[in-house]
């Protein structure tokens, strides 16, 4: 996972853009696992617990009313309505069968596809779990057991109306007191504590006088034991006392309060307690059903059970968190490596410093694909401009060295007494100085362009002067060289330039065309113009170029014949000058021509009038 840097070493790992792009795709599934997982043991937790607590609330009421119905019915016979409600209203199904045997005896309504393995509970009314049913005390019999202790309807009546004389007593003695009724139906009035009493007493026992009036108004007649209930108390107590008798400890005489621990004398002694709870058991048994089995579940018979995250469940989470990772980290080094290679080969491509090293694949088509391709021509066009610039130096070299040898050849001969100083001499020299600085010139120009500081001086021009001052300035070469040279006259064509550049511009292509010309042949200048633009054209019917050479010829020192004879002459740069010139105008400089047919260069130059002063830098293009 090395990476090649810039100075071709590798890269350390850590800042491979591979590792990266592994470390940050780790990272995010990492952070997404653990926020994920985190996020459902945290709901599921809290739906289980929400849900346990649901279910054991249910189950929890089931138990207590199955009881109360155990303790209020001799057997399980009529139990089915109270089931069915009971597993409608919470959903579970419910099933209760005897101690001895698995067949259920009542169960809901739909059966489930198999019944729990374990109870989850014990129906019995003498004997209840303190945790499902706390209101039961000490003595574990619920109180719906009441047996003979149930208040006949005659005697409830005969209570009932006792108890509303009493409570009527009181509330017109302004007695405060509190009305209930105990399991069995019977009126049970408690007297209560008011501070504002205590203060209207004026000093008397707030105590002494509440059980006055309490006396007065016969509560103490509500207590009294019915005919049914003093049997059922004379059998109890028997029972209990025999057991006492047995254990060796005090007899005990019950009353009504038996079930809160208390006898006719005051309170039970915690050592009589076990006689008194078995007495009652034994006294109630015929009156409640026989204890059973209770099963609850759900509808696939599975008992609610907590979240259990087991070592197998631990492991199995493991186990897939560490798959996920293993594929996020396979998926994200195959991707890495179909980025990287690319960018790798970019790499090497940008470090080698062959020329000719071929361009660098695309192999598809998005953003690296695009880089790639932008990359070759970027490299494409470096190699080009270093071939160029090479072959720039090497004809500058060569331009300066000739004229250069011939004045110190000379100048040495000279020197040396070997050709005499005259007039002859000296004009050799002037004409080599004079095209030393004619080259000069020329770089000075195009530096100019090039760096933008270029000015121009535009004013109204006259085309056919112009074209007629260059004519007349290159006639006595074209002569010379055997080529006519011709002016077409157009009439008037106003245009604005600067003079000077636009004779420069003209007079470098007359001059290009006359050296290519051979004798009997003819070049001419021709204007013309309209509205948008004033176009010249300079024509010969010289050798041509070629369609291949055609894009190079406005390139600096490029010639057509590859050897660096001086027969043509010039240096080179005319043509790069006039297009650069011309382009200063905001004007474009193209070519035309075929092998044999000669040349046409045309300028073309926008009609509009432009500022004087304007440097090359105003012009798009330059």
């Amino acid at each position: 996972m090395n990476a090649v840097g810039a100075t071709g070493n590798r890269l350390p790992v850590h800042r491979s853009l591979l590792f990266r792009m592994l470390a940050s795709a780790l990272l995010i599934v990492v952070c997404a696992i653990t926020a994920t997982a985190w996020l459902a043991v945290r709901t599921t937790t809290d739906a289980v617990r929400d849900q346990q607590g649901q279910v054991l609330a249910d189950d929890t009421m089931i138990y207590r009313t199955l009881v109360s119905y155990a303790a209020s019915h001799h057997d399980w016979r009529g139990a089915a309505p109270v089931v069915r409600d009971l597993a409608r209203s919470t959903g579970r199904h419910i099933t209760v069968t005897p101690q001895d045997t698995r067949r259920p005896v009542v169960s809901g309504p739909v059966r489930p596809s198999r019944t729990p393995a374990r109870a989850f509970a014990t129906i019995d009314p003498l004997h209840t779990d303190p945790f499902l049913s706390p209101q039961t005390g000490g003595s574990g019999i619920d109180r719906a057991a009441l047996g003979p202790y149930a208040l006949r309807t005659a005697d409830r009546q005969r209570l009932d109306r006792a108890a509303n004389s009493v409570a009527k007593c009181l509330t017109g003695a302004s007695v405060p007191f509190q009305r209930s009724a105990s399991p069995s139906g019977r009126p049970v009035i408690a007297l209560l504590y008011d501070v504002s009493l205590r203060e209207q007493m004026q000093g008397t026992d707030q105590q002494q006088y509440r059980a006055k009036r309490a006396d007065e108004c016969g509560l103490l007649e509500l207590d009294t034991p019915t005919a049914g209930e003093d049997d059922a108390l004379a059998a109890l107590n028997e029972v209990v006392n025999a057991c006492l008798r047995r254990q060796k400890l005090p007899t005990l005489t019950l009353g009504l309060g038996f079930m809160s621990g208390a006898t006719a004398q005051g309170t039970v002694p915690r050592s009589s307690q076990n006689c008194v709870d078995t007495g009652r058991r034994e006294q109630l048994a015929p009156y409640v059903a026989p204890s059973a089995l209770l099963y609850v579940s759900d509808t696939s018979g599975s008992p609610a059970a907590p979240f259990d995250l087991s070592p197998a469940n631990a492991l199995r989470t493991l186990v897939v968190t560490a798959v996920v990772l293993l594929l996020a980290a396979f998926v994200t080094v195959v991707t890495g490596i179909h980025l990287v290679r690319p960018l790798r080969a970019l790499t090497r491509a940008a470090q080698d410093r062959d020329e000719q090293l071929p361009p660098v694949p695309v192999a598809r088509d998005d953003e690296i694909g695009r880089l790639t391709a932008a990359f070759n021509e970027l490299s494409e066009h470096r190699a080009r401009t270093e071939r160029q610039r090479k072959v720039m130096v090497s004809d500058i070299a060569h331009e300066l060295r000739t004229p250069l040898s011939t004045i110190r050849s000379a100048l040495e001969a000279t020197q040396d007494g070997v050709i005499e100083a005259d007039q002859h001499l000296t004009d050799s020299l002037l004409e080599e100085v004079l095209l030393l600085q004619h080259i000069i010139d020329d770089l000075q120009d195009l530096a100019a362009a090039d760096a933008g500081t270029l000015r121009l001086y535009e004013e109204q021009v006259l085309a056919e002067a112009v074209l007629r001052h260059v004519a007349a300035a290159h006639r006595v070469a074209a002569e010379k060289a055997g080529v006519t040279l011709l002016v077409d006259s157009v009439g008037r064509l106003d245009l604005w330039a600067d003079p000077l550049r636009l004779r420069q511009i003209v007079g470098n292509l007359v001059s290009n065309a006359v050296r290519h010309t051979p004798p009997g042949g003819r070049v001419t200048l021709h204007a013309r113009g309209d509205a948008a633009a004033a176009v010249i054209e300079v024509t010969d019917t010289g050798t041509g170029i070629a369609a291949e050479n055609l894009p190079f010829v406005f390139e600096r020192f490029w010639r057509a014949e590859k050897s660096r004879s001086r027969k043509t002459g010039g240096s080179g740069l005319g043509l790069s000058i006039a297009r650069k010139l011309t382009e200063a105008h905001g004007g474009m400089l193209s070519a035309a021509s075929a092998p044999g047919r000669g040349a046409t260069f045309t300028i073309m130059l926008p009609q509009s009038e432009g500022k004087k002063g304007r440097t090359a830098n105003d012009h798009e293009g330059c």
